[in-house]
C-alpha cells in the first residue's frame, strides 16, 4: 500500500494514560500479543509513509526504547518527538511536525498511538481520499450509540463539515449529535501549519485544541472532508483497563474469525484466545480453553487443547496436545503431548514422540518416536530415537551448584523409578530396572 504522494504519520503517544491507573505506560500495555502502540504502528508501517514520527511525552524513558524496537523489527527508521508540556492535542501536533523536514509538502496524518484495531485499509484509504479530494483537511468519523466523551462532528444541511466541537464545549443540542470525532486526520501540511500557528486555548480546558483546526481551514475557505467508518471498533482508543479488556475481546473474536475462515476449526471461540502473530495449518481442530500466544506456529492436521496453553511454541503436522502448558519449545510431527504435561522452554520433541501425563521437560532433546509416558521429570537431557523412559524416572541435573546434562542413546529401555544422576551417559539399547540410580555411564546394549 503505498500512497501516490509523499506523505508523514504522525503518532501521538505522550499522554499519561492515568485513568489505566499502572505503573506500566499506556501505551505499552498488551492485547493479543503486542502493546497497543505496536499494533498501531504495524498498522501504519504497511501504507509505508515517507516519515513516520511517534511523538513522546510522559513515560518517554520507557516508551523510547520500545519505539526503537519496533523500528527494527518493522525495518524501517521511525523519528521520535518530544512535547515537554501537555497544552493540548494542537500543541503535541505542532511538537511532532517539528520532526520532519522543513521541505515537505506531502499529506500529514495524525493518529493516536491508543487505537490498537485502526488497519492499514482505513489508513490507505483515508490517505487516499485526501488525495483524490484535493482538501485542506480530511477527518475520519463514525456513528456511536453512545457518544460521551468524543469531539461531535458538525455539518451543514448539505452534509459538509464546518468544525469538531469537544464535548466539554458542545451545546445541548451538539451533544445530541452520534457521529464522532474518531481522531484520525489527513492535512495539506502548509494548510495545517497555518491554522496551528491560529490555535487558542480559549475554551473549557484552556489548551490548544487540534479539532480547532477543522474550523479554521473552512473558515479559510479551504475544502474540509470527512470519511466515515461503519465499523467503529476500529477507531476506538484505550483509556482504561475497562476498554482494554473490551478491545481485546474485539480483537480476539476477529483473530479467531480469520482463522476458522481459513480452515481451522474452533470449537468454542469464546473460550480461545490466539495472539495476532500466530499461524495455524489447515484442519487442525483447537478444542476449547486454549491460549495460543507469541509466536506460535501450528501445522495442519493437529488437535490443540482443550485446557492447553501454548507460548512461542513450535507443533508440526499432525501432533496431538491435550491439556498441556508449553513455553518456546517445539513439537514434531505425529507427537502426542499430555494431558497435564508441562514443556518449558528449550523442549524439543520429535517426531511421533509422546510426551504423557504429569511429564515435564525442560532444556531438552526427546527423539523421534521416543516416548516418556508418565510422572516423570527430564531435564538438561539427550534422548535418542525410538526409547522407551519408565514412568516416575527423574533426570537429577542439580548438584547443587551446577546443572549438568544426560544423554540416553537410542533403543533405550529404562524401567520405572530410575534416577539419571547428571552427568551419565546410558548407551544405545542399554536397559535399567525398576528403581535403578544410574551414577556411572552404561555401555550400549548393557
Amino acid at each position: 500500500m503505498t500512497p501516490s504522494k509523499e506523505s508523514a504519520v504522525l503518532v501521538l503517544a505522550a499522554g499519561a494514560g492515568t485513568r489505566m491507573r499502572s505503573d506500566t505506560p499506556k501505551f505499552l500495555h498488551t492485547l493479543g500479543g503486542r502493546s497497543i502502540l505496536s499494533h498501531t504502528l504495524h498498522s501504519v508501517a504497511k501504507v509505508a509513509p515517507t516519515h513516520l514520527v511517534v511523538l513522546l511525552g510522559h513515560d518517554r524513558d520507557r516508551v523510547a526504547p520500545a519505539v526503537a524496537e519496533l523500528a527494527d523489527d518493522l525495518g524501517r527508521p521511525i523519528q521520535t518527538a518530544v512535547q515537554e508540556q501537555q497544552l493540548g492535542t494542537g500543541h503535541a501536533v505542532g511538537c511532532a511536525l517539528a520532526a520532519l523536514p522543513d521541505d515537505f509538502t506531502g499529506i500529514v496524518v495524525v493518529t493516536y498511538g491508543d487505537v490498537p484495531l485502526l488497519d492499514a485499509d482505513t489508513l490507505a484509504g483515508l490517505i487516499a481520499a485526501q488525495n483524490a479530494e484535493h482538501a485542506a483537511a480530511t477527518v475520519l468519523t463514525t456513528t456511536l450509540p453512545d457518544p460521551t466523551g468524543y469531539g461531535r462532528v458538525l455539518r451543514t444541511q448539505d452534509g459538509e463539515v464546518i468544525g469538531i466541537v469537544e464535548q466539554a464545549d458542545a451545546s445541548p443540542s451538539q451533544l445530541a449529535i452520534r457521529e464522532v470525532n474518531a481522531g484520525v486526520y489527513a492535512f495539506d501540511i502548509a494548510a495545517l501549519r497555518s491554522a496551528l500557528s491560529r490555535l487558542r486555548s480559549d475554551n473549557a480546558q484552556h489548551e490548544l485544541y487540534l479539532t480547532d483546526v477543522i474550523s479554521i481551514v473552512r473558515s479559510d475557505g479551504h475544502i474540509v472532508r470527512a470519511r466515515h467508518v461503519d465499523d467503529s471498533a476500529l477507531v476506538a482508543g484505550v483509556n482504561d483497563r475497562v476498554q482494554l479488556a473490551e478491545l481485546g475481546a474485539e480483537l480476539n473474536r476477529r483473530i479467531v474469525a480469520t482463522h476458522q475462515r481459513s480452515g481451522v476449526t474452533i470449537v468454542d471461540p469464546a473460550t480461545t484466545w490466539i495472539d495476532v502473530d500466530v499461524t495455524i495449518g489447515r484442519d487442525t481442530v483447537i478444542q476449547p480453553g486454549t491460549q495460543l500466544l507469541g509466536a506460535t506456529r501450528i501445522g495442519g492436521r493437529c488437535v490443540i487443547g482443550p485446557d492447553t496453553t501454548l507460548a512461542d511454541v513450535t507443533v508440526g503436522d499432525a501432533a496431538s496436545v491435550v491439556r498441556t502448558h508449553g513455553g518456546q519449545s517445539a513439537i514434531g510431527d505425529g507427537a502426542v503431548v499430555g494431558p497435564f504435561a508441562y514443556l518449558r522452554p528449550g523442549t524439543v520433541l520429535g517426531a511421533d514422540g509422546k510426551l504423557g501425563a504429569f511429564v515435564e521437560t525442560k532444556n531438552s532433546t526427546i527423539g523421534a518416536g521416543t516416548k516418556v509416558p508418565h510422572l516423570t521429570y527430564v531435564g538438561d537431557a539427550d534422548i535418542g530415537e525410538h526409547s522407551n523412559i519408565g514412568a516416575s524416572s527423574v533426570f537429577v541435573n542439580y548438584d547443587g551448584e551446577h546443572k549438568n546434562r544426560t544423554t540416553i542413546g537410542s533403543h533405550v529401555r529404562t524401567g520405572s523409578d530410575t534416577m539419571f544422576v547428571a552427568p551419565v551417559t546410558v548407551g544405545d539399547g542399554a536397559y535399567t530396572g525398576a528403581g535403578t540410580v544410574v551414577r556411572d555411564d552404561v555401555p550400549p546394549g548393557a
